[in-house]
This record gives structure tokens, C-alpha cells and sequence, in this order.
């Protein structure tokens, strides 16, 4: 995404200051990874992603609600991850949107897609 029209979009999402940004603890998880297989510096993007959203945690009504969610959603889709779960149900918790260019969001409400090619 870096340098794409989709990282455009997530940076303006991020810079228009009458948006709130969240995300989920397990979703920091998955950035730090992506960004040290990379070999990028996971400090400084733990520190952007504190600075531009906020966390929520995993306790035991999201992981709960994950759960289910998960459950419901591996019978449609065979490969909708975990983790994918605890992002729908923070967004669910929150009443929110979720920015994604994730294939496996395509027939949820919650979602806005940023890729077209999905």
C-alpha cells in the first residue's frame, strides 16, 4: 500500500481530523509483523499507529463477539481469519466503518473498500 492509491486514500482518512481512527489491538499485532518481515522499523510505525488511532484492546466481550463472528463468517468464507473477526467486532462495538482493501470484507456493511479490484 505504501505509494498506492489505496494508501492514499487510508492517508487522507487519516489526516482529515473529523475522522476518529481506531484499531484493533490484534490488528497492531498484524502490522508490527507485516512491518518487521519487511524490514522496516517497527518502532517507528508502533508510534504511528499510536499517534494516529486508538487501540482497542481484545478483552472478553470482543474476543466473545470475535468469536462468534468468526464462526458465522468461516461458513461463507472459508478463509475469513481471526483476526479479520476481532476488526468486525470492534467495528461493530463502536458503530463504526472499516477502511479495507481486504477481499473478505466485500459483503460486509461495515465496510468501505479501498481497492478496486475487489
Amino acid at each position: 500500500m505504501i505509494g498506492s492509491e489505496p494508501g492514499a486514500t487510508v492517508k487522507g482518512t487519516l489526516e482529515n481530523e473529523s475522522n476518529e481512527v481506531f484499531t484493533c489491538a490484534v490488528t497492531l499485532a498484524e502490522i508490527i509483523s507485516k512491518v518487521g518481515r519487511e524490514g522496516r522499523d517497527i518502532e517507528e510505525a508502533y508510534a504511528l499507529l499510536l499517534s494516529d488511532s486508538q487501540i482497542i484492546n481484545a478483552d472478553e466481550d470482543l474476543s466473545k463477539n470475535a468469536g462468534v463472528i468468526h464462526a458465522q463468517m468461516k461458513s461463507k468464507e472459508k478463509d475469513f481469519g481471526l483476526a479479520d473477526a476481532y476488526v468486525l467486532a470492534s467495528a461493530r462495538k463502536l458503530k463504526a466503518k472499516i477502511l479495507t482493501g481486504d477481499a473478505h470484507f466485500k459483503n460486509v456493511k461495515e465496510a468501505v473498500l479501498i481497492n478496486r479490484n475487489i
